[in-house]
């Protein structure tokens, strides 16, 4: 049975929320090629020769240290993977870029060096340069030649980022551009030759321009002291007069922000898939410590609260897994349905990824927060040892934290999600208001005590359906309330993209887990069903409270009395043994030594 994403069949960016999927049209990663599971092989040796054995020296800013590591990886072709063949580059698929981005995501200060270069550092020339910038730089990009930056945060325009003061204004004699300002939080700044940089053409056009080291009135600051990532190189630009020459515009003058907003799609998903990687590495060595500490004549690993923790990275793991390869796909499948009707190379990718926005989004504060769950418990785990410098799980846990900020705050990217929802659905995109109609109607009806449903994970199903209920009820009802007020309401479009992550996720695994039960049976799936079955119990919970906070907020009288009526009959779950499950969970990965699934 082919798990291939059949493009006619292929969900639009949000419909998961209004529409079914398919099991049998999910991808996951029991689906990796033969190919793609010899490049994750590739990117696991390549840290295990050249990266573990040298962290403290890599943390230490060792000079011309990170430069070289990235000139390595592009000599064996890690740089290159997601790049045309007419550049140098291999010319694969979006998932198997995103393997490379999971695998290399266990390398702490290597791993950011390598993400920013391959994509902020380079994408956005690759999609919005002219024929000339391309075939100047990106062939020496991708083969590690020259390393790339992306120059976008200033001081005081963060998040805001449409707010820089960084200005550009064009020389006397037309050659040039001249660029007065600052950027600040630059990876890859203090060794890159390239570097995309964005300003204010004539004080209000935000535009990208592409800055080589060297060019006259363009200079870093010293490397930047910080709390975790140390060995990634982070410094401040300055612009004095800097001379950019015309030709190195990049993309449209007052076009800037169509560079900054769409590479940040890709970025996020990037971003979740090497936080995977990087959690995975986090787990396994924390089993390894969990099975030779011992206390009270046993290993630590024996106990249940320590069994309760693993196998709660376990799941968070399997799921987040699952919900990443699952838009990676549809962002593969959407290129090639673009490519197919005549979009060009430059737009497909980048078409394929603002689709999926919304999905994006979820993945990168979901992918985050596992990464923080793991390495968190991890140096919990690890008691007093976790503290010290001498175990590289007090490493992981300072090199975690800056996942969160990354890529747009986990804050900003929580308000995006319906932000995002509600202008598709706004822009004819997104039907919501037939589904949200449809709930509304439910409500009001008796409900249906009928004779359960007996087909395989005919429950699971069902919640997941309610729980997508649950959203479109109490979203529908906070819009209905609430009108144009409701950007203004941060605290109820939290709780509302905190129940969005939990259902896309919860959704994802259950498709995966029905995917794999239908190819291997019961028996061999039984540990998948029972993280997917500790997720949905857990997330159903999860949903109500988030639920109730958002309906409480906006909501009175009969009103909110019947709306929380509702999120209870949408978030009822079967009641099952966790802790059970729990330890069947841990007992694998224990026995395995390592995330086993």
């Amino acid at each position: 049975m082919s798990t291939a994403t059949d493009a006619k069949n292929l969900l639009k960016g949000g419909e998961w929320l209004i529409k079914e999927s398919s099991p049998f049209e999910t991808f996951t990663p029991e689906d990796f090629t033969e190919e793609q599971r010899m490049i994750r092989d590739m990117c696991n040796q390549f840290l295990d020769a050249e990266v573990f054995p040298i962290l403290d020296r890599i943390d230490s800013l060792e000079p011309g240290l990170m430069k070289s590591l990235v000139t390595k990886a592009g000599e064996q072709g890690l740089l290159a993977t997601a790049f045309p063949e007419e550049y140098g580059g291999l010319g694969k698929d979006f998932v198997t870029s995103t393997i490379i981005n999971e695998y290399l995501g266990a390398g702490h200060s290597f791993s950011v060096a390598v993400a920013a270069h391959t994509g902020i550092g380079t994408l956005p020339i690759l999609y919005f340069g002219t024929p000339e910038q391309k075939e100047k730089y990106i062939p020496k990009l991708i083969t590690g030649e020259w390393a790339g930056a992306y120059g976008l945060t200033e001081p005081n325009a963060g998040s805001d980022a449409l707010s820089a003061k960084t200005t550009a204004k064009l020389s006397a004699d037309g050659k040039h551009y001249l660029l007065n300002g600052q950027k600040c939080w630059i990876t890859n700044g203090g060794f890159a030759q390239v570097y995309t940089v964005f300003a204010k053409v004539d004080g209000d056009k935000f535009t990208g321009f592409i800055v080589e080291r060297g060019m006259e009135g363009f200079t870093q600051g010293p490397e930047e002291h910080k709390m975790g990532i140390k060995g990634s190189s982070t410094v401040q630009l300055y612009f004095q007069d800097a001379k950019i020459p015309v030709e190195n515009v990049l993309g449209e003058i007052g076009k800037g922000h169509k560079i900054a907003f769409n590479i940040l799609n890709i970025g996020r998903l990037k971003l979740c898939a090497a936080t995977i990687g990087a959690a995975r590495k986090s787990m396994s060595s924390t089993i390894e410590y969990a099975k030779t500490r011992e206390q009270f004549k046993q290993a630590i690993a024996n106990f249940g609260a320590i069994k309760h923790k693993l196998a709660e990275m376990a799941i968070g793991l399997f799921v987040a897994e699952s919900a990443l390869y699952r838009t990676a796909n549809w962002i593969a499948e959407k290129e090639k349905e673009l490519l197919s009707a005549g979009k060009p190379f430059n737009e497909s990718l980048l078409g394929a990824a603002e689709e999926y926005a919304i999905e994006c989004a979820i993945l990168k504060v979901a992918g985050s927060e596992v990464l923080n769950l793991v390495v968190d418990e991890g140096v919990q785990i690890h008691g007093g040892n976790g503290f010290s410098a001498e175990y590289n799980i007090s490493r992981a846990y300072r090199d975690s934290r800056i996942n969160r900020i990354f890529e747009g705050t986990n804050e900003i990217n929580r308000l995006l999600i319906l932000d995002m929802t509600l202008k598709r659905a706004m822009g004819g995109k997104l039907d919501l208001m037939g589904p949200a109609f449809a709930v509304q109607k439910e409500l009001m009806s008796i409900p249906d005590f009928g004779a359960e449903d007996e087909a395989p994970f005919a429950k699971e199903k069902k919640l997941v359906a309610n729980l997508k209920k649950a959203i479109l009820m109490t979203a529908g009802a906070a819009v209905q309330k609430l009108m144009m007020k409701i950007d203004s309401e941060q605290e109820i479009l939290m709780n509302l993209a905190d129940m969005a992550i939990l259902t896309f996720n919860a959704e994802s695994v259950l498709l995966r887990v029905m995917n794999m039960t239908d190819k291997q049976g019961d028996a061999a799936t039984s540990l998948q069903q029972d993280i997917l079955r500790t997720y949905l119990f857990d997330a159903a919970d999860k949903v109500n409270k988030a639920g109730k906070d958002a309906i409480n907020a906006f909501a009175d009288g009969d009103e909110q009395r019947m709306i929380l009526m509702g999120l209870k009959r949408f978030t009822k779950a079967e009641p099952f043994n966790m802790k059970d499950a729990r330890r069947r969970i841990a007992e694998k990965v224990i026995a395995d030594g390592k995330y086993s699934f």
